[in-house]
């Protein structure tokens, strides 16, 4: 009798079970959409930002030391001790190697250059230079590191059989000071260079000739010599556990810290195999990188709970109506003996059936749209995890059970006598 009730409701109250089907699934369409793009934006938005240059940099052990006598700083204003290029590889040995994109190396010098009055610098550096691995060859060099720069030209040769590389990028401000152009010799220093591109980054390098790591090495007379190295790597969004110091921390917590993917834990990691050198995170990077996954998960979350308070609004509606006009039935029912809890269990397995079919629905229509938001936006197909089915089910079923029940307690008050003899409201 129970099932042919169910059964009965759902063919002839069609029109309502639709319209509460449709805002159910519309629902669950957004929020499955929503927690799909959600859990897997990070990677992703990581991903994209790592457009937005390095967060890592990397310079000499020695630099970090201060000697103050008296309150006075007394650290020598020189350039500093170098380190070894040779060492670049540890980095990609690590624990999160395979989360390192990318590094540049950088060293830089001043030098006469012909057609100028004054000394003029030359940053050394890699562009695309492949450094042989154990396990592959890694591309790597400012295209990675320094992706806003463009040069109008081609980039340079990081390497010639017959010594250092010949060939450099001039910054645009210079070309135009000296009236450079693609394919003109160069002299710099003692060295002759021909220009293959005109750099444009929008910084200190357009006034500045940008050269192979090399060609600076020689230049300086400093063979694997190298000044500070800029990282990009793939990182987790900062939050307060990554901002704590690794020296308080027990065994156990700075395990699980630096098993987390954060940038201070990479850097860490370098600290630990590169003992020469001190890593940190580009700090302003970092926090503008949290601050607008923050915001986009903030915003998705929003989306999200407007989409489940509309579907319960709208669940509620049509139960409110469901129930005005099946009143009669209800009193039928209570008055064969039927208590509240087989009235409540009617309605609710009403609800469930009707939200599982939506919910059902909405997870296809969400994982579509989730599909099209992350080829839209990142290029890339959005990774679903096996237990959003079963949350989804469950959300949609909890939103049936919140929007309907407000109208079965009101059924609950449904006199037998009084709506059978019509005047119950």
């Amino acid at each position: 009798m129970f099932l042919r009730l169910l059964y009965q409701s759902f063919l002839r109250q069609q029109r309502r079970k639709v319209l509460a089907g449709l805002a159910v699934m519309l629902g669950m369409t957004l929020a499955t959409a929503m927690i799909a793009v959600g859990t897997d934006v990070g990677d992703k938005m990581n991903r994209e930002l790592r457009g937005l240059g390095a967060n890592l940099i990397v310079y000499p052990q020695e630099d970090t030391l201060d000697v103050n006598v008296g309150g006075v700083n007394l650290k020598p204003a020189t350039e500093g001790a170098y380190l070894n290029e040779d060492d670049l590889s540890r980095m990609k040995h690590i624990f999160w190697s395979h989360n390192i994109l990318g590094y540049a190396p950088m060293l830089s010098t001043s030098v006469d250059v012909a057609g100028s009055d004054q000394p003029i610098e030359v940053i050394g550096t890699y562009f695309a230079k492949p450094v042989p691995l154990d396990y592959e060859t890694f591309v790597t060099g400012v295209t990675k590191t320094h992706p806003w720069w463009k040069v109008v030209g081609a980039w340079p040769e990081d390497a010639s059989p017959n010594g250092p590389a010949r060939e450099v990028v001039a910054g645009r401000k210079i070309a135009d000071k000296l009236h450079l152009q693609v394919g003109h010799s160069i002299r710099i220093g003692d060295q002759g260079a021909k220009i293959t591109g005109i750099l444009t980054s929008g910084g200190a390098e357009e006034d500045a000739i940008v050269a192979p790591l090399a060609l600076v090495q020689h230049l300086i007379g400093r063979p694997r010599a190298v000044r500070r190295v800029y990282v990009s790597a793939l990182t987790k969004p900062e939050d307060d556990f990554a901002r704590r110091d690794p020296r308080t921390m027990s065994g156990a917590v700075l395990e699980r810290w630096s098993c987390s993917p954060y940038a201070n834990s990479i850097a860490y990691q370098i600290n630990q195999a590169w003992p020469s050198a001190h890593a940190e995170q580009i700090r302003q990077v970092a926090q503008n990188e949290g601050t607008l996954l923050s915001r986009i998960s903030g915003l998705m979350l929003l989306v999200t709970l407007a989409a489940i308070l509309a579907a319960v609004l709208a669940v509620s509606a049509a139960m409110a109506t469901t129930i005005f006009e099946r009143r009669r039935e209800i009193g039928l029912m209570k008055s064969l003996g039927a208590n509240n809890l087989v009235i409540a269990a009617l309605f609710l397995c009403e609800a469930a059936v009707l939200a599982l079919a939506a919910g059902l629905v909405g997870f296809g229509l969400g994982e579509f749209m989730a599909q099209r938001i992350g080829l839209a936006v990142f290029g890339s197909a959005i990774r679903f995890e096996p237990v959003l089915l079963p949350l989804v089910l469950t959300l949609a079923v909890a939103i049936t059970f919140v929007g309907s029940a407000a109208s079965i307690r009101r059924a609950f008050r449904f006199q037998p006598a009084i709506v059978l003899r019509g005047d119950a409201t």
